[in-house]
């Protein structure tokens, strides 16, 4: 799954030209690597989100296309905030 879709759907960021626009910005880091919009995840990468002056760290649990807001905190967890 595409890193930019990936995001919307888990609800970390709520719109995907958000997502897309923070990639080409250089402030999401996938396994250590910054990522393009088109950047695929898979079960087990490290996502490093920079918000700001602060750093979201997640591990991606899941990956699904349709996803309910309440099962969308299940695609990820939280290392550090």
């Amino acid at each position: 799954m595409r890193i930019d879709k990936f995001l919307k759907n888990s609800r970390i960021i709520k719109r995907r030209t958000v997502a897309k626009e923070a990639c080409e910005k250089g402030r999401i880091i996938i396994n250590g690597k910054e990522a393009k919009a088109g950047s695929e995840v898979v079960i087990g990468d490290q996502i490093d989100i920079l918000f700001g002056d602060k750093t979201m760290k997640i591990v991606v649990e899941s990956v699904s296309d349709h996803v309910t807001k309440g099962d969308s905190t299940e695609m990820y967890k939280i290392i550090s905030s």
